[in-house]
């Protein structure tokens, strides 16, 4: 048996393997802790439903991925160092709050920062292909290289929990990103790194039969942290395997989780609102609202999830034929900002009137 047989064997046992997982946890999570994990909060601003689910998703996600990490040691013989670190200290991060351990916002954030420095300075986690000219001498330092790191990695993995509160509108934008992330890998015939892509797009898989279109399961804090964090990193090296692709082209595969941070920060000064409390303004809730106005709620639930993510898709293909050129991705990536504030401004008028 050649060596593809025996990955698409492993891989097709894996999937198998991560369905019944997410199936188990689904039925049996209530039993954690009392039922801690259940949300039951239909009064909090980013809450859409109004049965109680139970927010396991991430438990099951990390029993997933640890079996991988197995099988890609069995595989290949090698420990995957930086993606245990980070999804494991990710995963804790956001279990806490799954489990209503009462931590401060700014506590949790602070906590997610140190861990994520700690990891991205030791590993180290560096970006080496970079279109900025004026970055280009700043990244050869390692202090600056790691802040800039851990920058990235924090708008991703708090865009990823911002978007986290409809039936699959996370899931359904983290396996684009990684199909398209995937693709390139395997032009580029870096196979053994697209194995570990395709792992990740098979735990999504296996989630998102249980989130959509009707929730049985919520990803939680934790699967929300160690998701975006895991697509922050396969950019990363996607980015660093591939160097005759722009960068700029990563900034736009991303550019949702980053614009759906960086305005919700902005708009929160500018509100005088502290940045790191919810609200319900996001892009994401004035286009639900006007769903749940048309088809109700439940229904505008997941409409919104296809519609939201429609919009990527078709706002993302231009910049697939652009990625070899960082002058025309650098442009695109900046007609996407112009699109994404045309869209949310008409979306808040609508909503507000």
């Amino acid at each position: 048996m050649g060596t593809e047989s025996i990955e698409a064997s492993f891989l097709s046992i894996f999937a198998l393997i991560s369905f019944f997982i997410f199936l188990l946890v689904s039925k049996y999570s209530h039993i954690i802790r009392g039922g801690a994990l259940l949300d039951k909060d239909f009064l909090k601003p980013q809450a859409f439903h109004d049965v109680p689910i139970t927010r396991s998703g991430g438990v099951a996600a990390i029993i997933s991925l640890s079996i991988f990490f197995v099988i890609y040691y069995l595989l290949y013989s090698k420990i995957l160092y930086d993606y245990i670190l980070i999804s494991y200290s990710m995963f804790l991060v956001g279990f806490l709050d799954d489990l209503k351990i009462k931590i401060k916002p700014s506590n949790r954030l602070t906590i997610m920062v140190l861990l994520l420095f700690l990891f991205i300075f030791i590993l180290p986690i560096k970006i080496f292909n970079i279109d900025i000219p004026f970055l280009i001498p700043l990244m050869s330092s390692h202090i600056f290289s790691s802040v800039f790191v851990l920058l990235c990695f924090l708008f991703v993995i708090n865009g990823a929990n911002l978007i986290d509160g409809f039936n699959g509108l996370l899931t359904i934008n983290l396996i684009i990103i990684n199909i398209i992330l995937t693709y390139i890998n395997i032009n580029n015939q870096n196979l053994e790194f697209s194995i570990l892509l395709i792992s990740q797009i098979i735990i999504l898989l296996s989630f998102l039969l249980f989130n959509f279109p009707n929730a049985k399961i919520f990803l939680g804090d934790s699967g929300a942290y160690m998701m975006g964090a895991l697509i922050g990193l396969n950019t990363i090296i996607t980015n660093n395997l591939n160097p005759n692709i722009s960068s700029f082209f990563f900034c736009t595969l991303l550019f949702y989780l980053f614009f759906e941070v960086f305005f919700s920060f902005l708009r929160k000064l500018i509100q005088k609102k502290s940045p790191i409390y919810p609200d319900n303004e996001h892009l994401h809730m004035l286009s639900f609202y006007k769903f749940s106005s048309i088809y109700g709620k439940n229904k505008g639930n997941y409409l919104n999830s296809i519609f939201i993510n429609l919009l990527y898709l078709v706002l993302i293909v231009p910049g697939l034929y652009l990625f070899n050129d960082p002058q025309l991705s650098r442009y695109w990536f900046f007609i996407l900002l112009l699109v994404y504030l045309i869209i949310y401004s008409r979306l808040y008028r609508l909503t507000k009137n």
